[in-house]
């Protein structure tokens, strides 16, 4: 999602960096010794040329972000309703999503406290939410549709048609390993979850059986083609390719 997107997290942090040092200088007085803001008063703020040219250069850097976001946004979903006039999606909580951990956990291998920081910049950064926002109005001016499933209840992520169980898997575990046909298979976890969504039953709470079943061997001729193809690219490490 928006490909063209780039990671300006370090010269964002540089530049705030900066306008912070700035403010600090020209403003002394409304800090207090250990460099907190003084309190119970009615602070007033004076700003430096440079300031203010480079706080409006951090504008500019969110304003081209956002151009190149919508602009892949655009791209992609045409491309989408192009294909097809019904598409299915998961609800998803985005600002759940961005929220910090609230459990302290612990590394396994390494015995560290692992961080808090979930989703937040990489949401951010491609602002899916946005993106349906734009695919759900190109459907609905072309008569098609755009249905939200029942997450909680499908949990497109944990089940194995194959076996009709569900299996909860860690975040890392990119990979879902099948036997079928006699052999073990390596299936891609959110292409075929994609693939589970896609043969929804009509009540948007549950997968169909029958109609996974039917058309599983095509999924997997189509599947194998995909993971080639996307080997060919070097950013997607963290679909496990």
């Amino acid at each position: 999602m928006a490909p063209h997107v780039q990671n300006i997290q370090n010269e964002k942090r540089r530049i705030q960096r900066y306008l912070d040092r700035s403010k600090r200088a020209t403003n002394s007085n409304n800090f207090n010794e250990n460099g907190m803001l003084e309190k119970g008063v009615k602070l007033k703020w004076k700003y430096s040329k440079r300031y203010i040219k480079t706080k409006n250069k951090l504008k500019d850097l969110y304003r081209k972000q956002k151009d190149i976001r919508e602009q892949d946004h655009n791209v992609m979903t045409n491309e989408i309703v192009k294909n097809c006039n019904v598409v299915y999606v998961e609800q998803m909580n985005f600002k759940g999503l961005q929220k910090r951990a609230k459990n302290t956990t612990t590394n396994e291998n390494t015995g560290r406290i692992n961080r808090k920081k979930r989703f937040g910049k990489s949401l951010a950064n491609k602002a899916p939410s946005k993106f349906l926002t734009m695919l759900d109005n190109k459907l609905r001016a072309k008569g098609g549709k755009y249905i939200e499933i029942n997450t909680r209840q499908v949990k497109a992520s944990q089940y194995n048609h194959l076996n009709q169980q569900y299996n909860k898997k860690k975040l890392s575990q990119r990979w879902n390993y099948f036997d079928y046909n006699g052999k073990q298979i390596k299936v891609q976890r959110d292409i075929y979850s994609a693939y589970l969504i896609k043969n929804v039953s009509k009540d948007l709470c549950s997968i169909h059986l029958d109609k996974c079943s039917k058309g599983f061997d095509k999924f997997l001729e189509l599947h194998n083609i995909e993971i080639v193809r996307l080997q060919g690219f070097s950013n997607l490490s963290s679909v496990g390719i």
